[in-house]
């Protein structure tokens, strides 16, 4: 009988410690075969492009691209990747967009070996992967009203503590509309004032702290 060629996979991973452990968990399986390492976005597609790895494990906070963009490119190149992200983020949005972007599966890093190797083998498998808590987040998620790019933008500005008068000096728009906006934004948010506002932001990870943060830099 023919030997059952093993699982080729790519990494990608901005920390080289979390990179060395999955490189020696992966040399461990018989199974599988490390065919490349990448520490940001843009070096995760462009290897992805080169290489085409059977499954490719990616982190979503990465320098130059994050994963969620990578995702993105790589997906829309070759629909039929396999991708499952490991990473330390479990915010509903981060969950929502990961999957709308063509993941296959979404894993945090304290998951046991055990379970990574059999998520890898099943989405090798062609199969969608889905821890139960991770699924209760993104339920609730898609189940959320959907906040309109200018929603968006306003809801930046207000985590960034910008007044109502900067909002509207900085998106070109009138006191009032900028008063409208906040009113929606509440309302979808499920919120009575900007600092539970805030506080939902960060909870649910529709903005992130180098975000609101003028001149940070990761």
């Amino acid at each position: 009988m023919k030997a059952k060629k093993p699982i080729r996979i790519l990494i990608a991973d901005d920390h080289a410690v979390v990179r060395r452990g999955l490189v020696a968990l992966i040399e461990d399986w018989k199974d599988m075969k490390l065919v490349g390492e990448a520490s940001n976005g843009t070096e995760a597609v462009g290897l992805y492009r080169r290489l085409r790895p059977d499954v490719t494990l990616l982190d979503l906070r990465m320098p130059e691209m994050d994963g969620v963009a990578a995702i993105t490119a790589i997906c829309e190149q070759f629909p039929d990747a396999r991708i499952i992200v490991l990473t330390i983020y479990d915010d509903d949005e981060d969950i929502y967009r990961a999957f709308q972007a063509g993941a296959a599966a979404y894993l945090l890093k304290d998951t046991t070996p055990e379970e990574l190797l059999e998520t890898v083998r099943a989405v090798h498998d062609g199969q969608t992967r889905i821890p139960a808590p991770i699924t209760a987040k993104l339920t609730g998620r898609i189940r959320g009203p959907e906040l309109t790019p200018r929603e968006q933008e306003v809801l930046r500005l207000l985590v960034a503590g910008k007044s109502n008068k900067e909002m509207a000096t900085t998106l070109s728009l009138s006191g009032n509309t900028v008063k409208i906006h906040l009113t929606h934004l509440f309302s979808k948010l499920s919120v009575s004032d900007r600092t539970q506002a805030v506080t939902i932001a960060f909870r649910r990870g529709l903005v992130r702290l180098e975000e609101s943060t003028p001149g940070r830099k990761r």
